[in-house]
């Protein structure tokens, strides 16, 4: 019950944010769901031991989130400039290893690369198109949890997470495919339905890749949830695992095929 209350109080101000409020607030909200996801990603990685300057990493994240949607003829150029500059600050630290240099690098590339490009098609696709991803990785995310549920016999990663299993995969990749399929030939009518099968399964399957890099992420640091934020859901990165993979990939197809 509680899972669901969460998800009833949040969906209204995702769906809300980006269907009647002007593209900007959809840069705010990614900014507020960087924010937080950023934190519990630092906790993560203090938690393993690699550590790294927060203050320069959010506001190089925070950056480059910005650039994709706003300026995103200069998105990589920034991309590039904050990576290398977060590389420089942490060589300058006496006791900076690989891995607290790899950690630092990947709130961009991991948290503010992917949301970035969901502002970028929210500035120059739509909000439908926007909403149509975010549909494809809900109702995958569902089908794999009640038709792994019903039906799963067979472990997925065992090793990272117990629970999910092959036929739960199944169903989430048909859910992809049959969403891209149908609502698609509205909200994406610019690619041919063939395509958008391939890109549905193709969500579907970088959601799941999502979900258990982070899974491992958690496993590594030794706890369960990334945070106790969002009743019955965890943490905002635990919410948002599949959409991180999936993000530029969708972007791409969105921006070859306009």
């Amino acid at each position: 019950m509680t899972r669901v209350l969460s998800a009833l109080v949040l969906l209204p101000i995702v769906v809300g944010t980006i269907w009647f409020l002007s593209p900007l607030a959809t840069l705010l909200l990614a900014e507020v769901v960087l924010l937080f996801a950023f934190i519990e990603y630092a906790a993560l990685c203090a938690r393993t031991g690699a550590r790294f300057p927060q203050a320069p990493a959010l506001v190089a994240a925070a950056v480059t989130c910005a650039a994709f949607g706003l300026v995103p003829t200069m998105a990589l150029a920034v991309l590039m400039t904050a990576t290398v500059g977060l590389a420089l600050v942490q060589l300058g630290q006496p006791d900076g290893t690989l891995a607290e240099m790899a950690a630092s690098s990947c709130t961009i590339l991991y948290l503010a690369v992917p949301l970035g490009a969901l502002v970028a098609i929210r500035m120059s696709a739509g909000r439908e198109t926007l909403l149509l991803f975010l549909v494809v990785i809900v109702v995958s995310d569902i089908a794999q949890y009640y038709g792994g549920r019903a039906f799963g016999r067979h472990p997925l990663a065992p090793a990272i997470s117990p629970k999910k299993t092959v036929e739960g995969a199944v169903f989430g990749f048909a859910a992809g495919v049959l969403v891209l399929l149908l609502v698609g030939a509205w909200w994406l009518p610019g690619v041919h339905p063939v395509l958008r099968a391939v890109l549905g399964a193709t969500l579907a399957g970088l959601g799941i890749a999502g979900d258990l890099f982070e899974s491992k992420l958690k496993r590594t640091a030794d706890v369960k949830d990334a945070s106790c934020l969002i009743p019955g859901h965890g943490g905002v990165l635990d919410r948002v695992d599949g959409i991180l993979f999936a993000a530029p990939v969708y972007y791409a197809v969105v921006y070859l095929a306009r």
